[in-house]
């Protein structure tokens, strides 16, 4: 029996919050409410966090009392995030080797929510955050989905890797009473998953398709061969680089657009974009975020850096001036939609799928699959591996009309980019392996 959406927005959603005594929802009325006010708002609301957050990371964590002791910052001076210039960057290695000291003293540990990331190295990465904190986060998640056009209630559809069991009564009543939710293991799409995940997608009728990007392609594409469309409400892609030709086949094979979104394990939802889709907004309500020249100094609006971000609402393990690890664009603009949240004008990629080029500059991995593998006839999937500086691995399942020419232009294509020095080993494939995530990665540097 299929529970009425409206039933589910009004009853079960906030039964359950009160159950857990929860302030997701409470969360997300608040900034259902806050994202109409003004950018300058905004901005005051986020130094008065900024001050709240830096003075318990001093107060209750042995690493940021170091670090601002050695980095000469008095907390009792920091009006904005230009005053914590001085502050250093806090890497993903300070996380795996501080990880005890970054944990604040008002939590025990095993208060906190734990969660861990591969990493783009594969060296894992585990943080934590406190309870409050994670509710915020999904309320922050829930706005951006109702940003695709779906609704709080409606069932949603995931494809995503080694989904989670219900294996307690009290999961399995969730999972039928409010969650509602099927899976698409991306860790096995083959015909019979396809199959089933059709079946439970009419019973169910979801108003949200969700997952990684590159797999919701991976499963449109399955789809359109089969001359079958899903028709829901809403779809948003994340976790990886939305290509913009698989956007346009997923749009086509579902009939509305895809809302692209960008986050990560440590500091959750960075940005979204809303329903213009044009640029991403910066969920300033819970973040700031700077993005960075290699020297640290701030980029203008328009201007490729690393992404930095400060999480406002971790108190169980503050994120201070933390690197994620990628790199984006800020923008300058306001977005028709009128929402005051500030604009990232879009993600560049992953610096460790930057790939070197042979005079030391680095070219993003997005792009050169975006010249190769979405322009050059019979390429079904590819992933180019970057082990010695001139030396690729590509990876590569070949299509019906793939042959030397083809194979000949890629290779043309690759060292046009990287330097005609470069050593290009093309290996077929049968399936580009995807992390244990269920993630795949379509450029990896190790150097």
């Amino acid at each position: 029996m299929r529970i009425p959406d409206g039933m589910v927005a009004a009853v079960f959603e906030p039964v359950w919050d009160r159950y857990e005594n929860s302030v997701r929802l409470a969360s997300l009325r608040s900034l259902r409410q806050a994202q109409w006010q003004s950018l300058d708002d905004y901005e005051k609301h986020q130094c008065a966090e900024l001050k709240k957050i830096i003075r318990h990371a001093v107060d209750t964590c042995p690493f940021y009392r170091d670090r601002f002791t050695a980095a000469g910052v008095d907390v009792e001076q920091v009006n904005s995030i230009a005053d914590l210039a001085a502050l250093p960057i806090l890497t993903k290695n300070d996380v795996r080797q501080h990880q005890a000291d970054l944990l604040s003293s008002s939590y025990a540990k095993d208060q906190l929510v734990p969660a861990k990331t591969g990493g783009s190295t594969g060296v894992s990465l585990q943080i934590f955050c406190d309870r409050r904190g994670v509710e915020m986060r999904q309320g922050a998640a829930l706005r951006s989905d109702e940003w695709s056009g779906w609704k709080l209630g409606q069932p949603m559809a995931a494809v995503w890797g080694n989904p989670p069991q219900a294996v307690t009564l009290k999961n399995r009543l969730r999972r039928w009473l409010k969650d509602r939710i099927i899976y698409l293991d991306t860790m096995r799409i083959d015909d019979a998953a396809i199959d089933k995940f059709v079946a439970e997608w009419r019973q169910m009728r979801p108003g949200l398709l969700y997952g990684h990007a590159h797999s919701l392609f991976i499963l449109c594409e399955a789809l359109e061969a089969r001359n079958l469309t899903l028709r829901p409400t809403g779809i948003v892609a994340t976790s990886m680089m939305l290509i913009e030709s698989e956007r346009r086949l997923i749009q086509k094979v579902c009939g509305i657009p895809v809302t692209n979104r960008y986050g990560c394990e440590e500091v959750s939802l960075i940005a979204c974009e809303c329903e213009e889709h044009h640029g991403m907004h910066l969920n300033a309500d819970h973040n700031i975020v700077e993005f960075l020249r290699d020297d640290g100094t701030p980029c203008a609006p328009g201007e490729d850096g690393r992404i930095v971000v400060t999480e406002l609402i971790n108190y169980g393990m503050p994120m201070i001036r933390y690197e994620v690890g990628d790199r984006g664009v800020p923008g300058d603009r306001a977005c028709p939609c009128g929402r005051g949240l500030p604009i990232m004008e879009h993600i560049t990629g992953r610096v460790a799928d930057f790939l070197v080029a042979v005079d030391g500059h680095k070219v993003a991995g997005i792009s050169i699959i975006e010249n190769t593998l979405t322009k050059l006839p019979g390429i079904q999937q590819m992933q180019v591996v970057q082990e010695e500086a001139l030396q690729l691995q590509v990876n590569l399942v070949p299509g019906p009309t793939y042959g030397p020419e083809t194979e000949g232009q890629l290779v043309a294509s690759l060292q046009d980019y990287l330097g005609a020095e470069v050593a290009v080993d093309v290996v077929q494939v049968d399936r580009i392996a995807q992390e244990e995530s269920g993630k795949y990665r379509f450029t990896i540097c190790r150097i």
